[in-house]
C-alpha cells in the first residue's frame, strides 16, 4: 500500500480502492477544495462517509476458520481496514468537511460479539469492541441495527453508554409513554467559508425487530413504520435548523418483507422513504447486504432525486457521498449529489483500530480454540441445500433431544418431536476428530434461542410446502445448484436466502419425505411419512424451532400463532457446545440418516455444484 501520509499518496491509495458510483473515476483526481463560486452563488461540498452491518468484524479475521478471512472475490473484512479508507477521505477532503455515520447492524455476528456479550460481558470497566473501534475511527452517529437487540436491551443500553457519539432510532418508541426511546436525530454544525452549514443525521431501523426479538422487546419497545414515523421527524429536523438531512436507514432498498403481512410496516421501506417523505437529500441503506454504489430516488412531492447508496456488508466496502451544495438568498440546499464506493481490500488496516482492539479478538482467538470433544465424522453444509447433511442433522438432533427432555413429566410428554434447521452458509467445513468451541460456532452461526411449539401433521407439511419455495423449478434430472436454489418469490424478490431453507426432521421416528421440482410450489411435498406410514393431518407433534423463525422470520405458515409448550430463552449454539462437553463426543450415527431428497416427476434429482 502507498504511504498515505502525503497527499499524492493518499490520492492513490484512494483511487485505487473506488468501486463505481457516478463520477468515481475523477473523485480522487486532483486536491480537494472548496468548490468555486458559480453565477455569484455561494458554493460548499460537503463528504459524508458510510459503512453498514459491520456484525462485529473489527479485522479481517474468519474466527470459525481461525484464520485470516478470505473469499473468491479477495475481500478484506473488519472496520480496522474501513477506517483506513475513513481517514483518507478525511484528510483528502478536509476533515472539517465530512462526517462518518454508520446503518446499523453492530453488535452481533462473530465469536467476538458473543464472548463480549456472553462470556465476558460488557459493563462499567470492560469495553465493546465495537465501541472501542469505532470511537478510535471517530464517528458522527451510527444507526440501530435490528440485530442490535439479539442480546437484550440492558446490554445494548450498556454499548450506548461507550459509544462517544450518539446511537439514532427516531422510530423506536418507548412501550409505556409512548416517547423516543433513543435519540432521534442529531444537527451537526459544519464551518464553511460562507457560514455555517447545519447537518441533519437521522436513524432509523426495520420494524421487524418486533417480531425477530419479540422476547427481548415486547411490552418494552415499540416500532413504527420507517415512512410513518420519518412523515414527523423530518418536519422537526427542518424546523429544528437543518440544512440538509442524511439518513441512516438500517432497511432495504428493494421492497419488501420476509415476514409477510405479519406486521403492518414493510421490512424494506428506503425506497419508499425517499419517495414518499419531503426534505431527505440522501440516504445511507442497510440491512439488505447488497452493494448500490449510486441510486437516485426522484421524491413524489417535490420531483427532487434523493441519493442512495449502500456499502458492502461487515466493512468490505465504504460508501462515499459528496454533496454539492449552494447558498441563494441565506439558504443552503443540495444543488447535486454523487456516491460511490470504497474497497476495503486495496488497504492495511487502522493501527489505532487494531492497538484499541487486540486484546479483545487475542481472549476470543483463544476462546474460541478450546476443545470440547470429537467428532466421529466430518460434518459439512456445502451441499446441505440440496442434499441431507449430517450437519444439519446434527443441529436438530441436539434441538430435538433439548426439547423432549425439557417437555418430560410434563403434559406435552407424550408428544413425538421434530425440529427444524436450516443451511445458514455452504462454507461449514468440520474435519472428523477434535471439536472445538469455533466449529460449533461455524456450524451455527446466529444467537438464537430454542423454543417448542405444539404442530399438527397438516401444519408440518405446509411448513415443508412454504420451505420448498426456495427451490426453483425444474425439468430435468441434473442441474446445476445455481438452477435449482434461491429462488426468487414476492417475499424475496432477490432469491430466497440459504437460512430460510428449512428441514424437518423426526427424532422418535422418521420424518421422511420428497420434494418434486416439476410440480408447482405449493404442491411439491410427496411421500410425507412419520415412522413409515404417511403422516396423518391431525397428528400432533412437539417441534423444536429457533426464536427467529417462531416470531415470524420468514413467514413461515402457524408457527407465529402455534401453542408454545416450552421456552428457555437459551442459545442453540450454547445448547451444541453443552451436548458435546456432557457426552465428550458428537456421535453421526446416532443422528445422522437420510431422510430428505429432490425429485423431478419422481425421479432423484441430482445437484453438482
Amino acid at each position: 500500500m502507498t504511504d498515505p501520509s502525503t497527499a499524492f499518496s493518499r490520492r492513490a491509495m484512494l483511487t485505487a480502492a473506488l468501486v463505481g458510483g457516478g463520477a468515481a473515476a475523477a473523485a480522487f483526481s486532483a486536491p480537494a477544495a472548496q468548490a468555486a463560486p458559480a453565477n455569484g452563488r455561494k458554493q460548499f461540498t460537503l463528504t459524508v462517509l458510510g459503512t453498514t452491518d459491520l456484525h462485529n468484524n473489527v479485522f479481517n479475521w474468519d474466527y470459525f476458520k481461525d484464520l485470516p478471512y478470505a473469499d473468491a472475490a479477495g475481500n478484506k473484512v473488519g472496520i480496522a481496514q474501513a477506517a483506513t479508507l475513513i481517514k483518507a477521505v478525511r484528510a483528502e477532503r478536509g476533515a472539517a468537511n465530512t462526517l462518518t455515520i454508520d446503518s446499523g447492524d453492530t453488535i452481533q455476528g462473530t465469536p467476538l460479539a458473543y464472548y463480549f456479550a456472553k462470556v465476558n460481558p460488557i459493563s462499567a470497566t470492560v469495553k465493546h469492541p465495537m465501541a472501542l473501534a469505532m470511537n478510535a475511527v471517530g464517528y458522527d452517529a451510527v444507526g440501530l441495527g435490528n440485530h442490535e437487540f439479539n442480546y437484550g436491551i440492558p446490554m445494548l443500553r450498556t454499548w450506548e453508554k461507550q459509544l462517544d457519539f450518539p446511537l439514532l432510532g427516531a422510530n423506536v418508541h418507548d412501550a409505556g409513554t409512548g416517547r423516543r426511546a433513543f435519540t432521534p436525530y442529531v444537527l451537526k454544525r459544519v464551518k464553511t467559508e460562507n457560514g455555517w452549514l447545519t447537518v441533519g443525521l437521522v436513524g432509523f431501523v426495520t420494524p421487524g425487530c418486533a417480531l425477530w426479538d419479540r422476547d427481548n422487546v415486547q411490552g418494552k419497545l415499540d416500532f413504527n413504520g420507517i415512512v410513518e414515523e420519518a412523515k414527523t421527524v423530518i418536519p422537526e429536523m427542518k424546523a429544528a435548523g437543518a440544512d440538509v438531512v442524511i439518513v441512516s436507514s438500517h432497511s432495504g432498498a428493494t421492497p419488501g418483507s420476509s415476514y409477510g403481512d405479519a406486521l403492518p410496516f414493510p421490512e424494506n421501506a428506503s425506497t419508499q422513504l425517499a419517495e414518499e417523505v419531503p426534505g431527505i437529500d440522501a440516504i445511507l441503506v442497510g440491512h439488505a447486504h447488497l452493494e448500490i454504489p449510486e441510486r437516485f430516488v426522484t421524491n413524489k412531492a417535490t420531483g427532487r432525486p434523493v441519493l442512495l447508496t449502500e456499502p458492502l456488508k461487515w466493512g468490505m466496502r465504504v460508501a462515499v457521498m459528496d454533496l454539492e451544495l449552494v447558498k441563494d438568498r441565506g439558504q443552503w440546499r443540495v444543488a447535486s449529489a454523487h456516491a460511490h464506493l470504497l474497497d476495503a481490500k486495496t488497504v492495511d488496516a487502522d493501527p489505532a483500530v487494531v492497538s484499541a482492539v487486540q486484546a479483545g479478538h487475542e481472549a476470543t482467538v483463544k476462546y474460541v480454540n478450546q476443545v470440547i470433544g470429537t467428532s466421529t465424522a466430518p460434518l459439512s453444509t456445502v451441499t446441505a441445500c440440496w442434499e441431507d447433511s449430517a450437519a444439519i442433522d446434527a443441529i436438530n438432533y441436539v434441538q430435538a433431544s433439548t426439547i423432549k427432555a425439557e417437555l418430560a413429566n410434563g403434559p406435552a410428554a407424550g408428544l413425538p418431536v421434530l425440529s427444524i434447521a436450516a443451511a445458514f452458509s455452504r462454507s461449514v467445513d468440520v474435519k472428523a476428530g477434535p471439536l472445538t468451541i469455533r466449529d460449533v460456532a461455524g456450524l451455527y452461526i446466529f444467537d438464537n434461542t430454542l423454543l417448542s411449539i405444539k404442530v399438527t401433521g397438516a401444519q408440518v407439511k405446509d411448513y415443508l410446502e412454504w420451505s420448498a419455495q426456495y427451490f426453483k423449478p425444474v425439468s430435468g434430472t441434473s442441474a446445476k445448484a445455481a438452477d435449482v436454489t434461491n429462488a426468487a418469490t414476492a417475499l424475496a424478490p432477490n432469491g430466497t436466502p440459504d437460512y430460510n431453507y428449512d428441514v424437518v426432521y423426526g427424532l422418535d421416528a422418521p420424518l421422511d419425505y420428497e420434494i418434486d421440482l416439476a410440480r408447482p410450489v405449493g404442491d411439491r411435498i410427496r411421500n410425507l411419512s412419520y415412522d413409515g406410514e404417511p403422516l396423518p393431518a391431525g397428528k400432533e407433534f412437539a417441534m423444536a424451532i429457533n426464536n427467529y423463525r417462531q416470531s415470524g422470520g420468514g413467514g413461515f405458515p402457524a408457527v407465529k400463532s402455534a401453542p408454545v409448550l416450552s421456552n428457555s430463552q437459551q442459545e442453540i449454539r450454547q445448547r451444541i457446545i453443552d451436548y458435546v462437553v456432557d457426552r465428550g463426543t458428537l456421535d453421526a450415527a446416532v443422528f445422522s440418516r437420510s431422510n430428505w431428497r429432490l425429485t423431478v416427476n419422481g425421479a432423484p434429482l441430482t445437484v453438482t455444484a
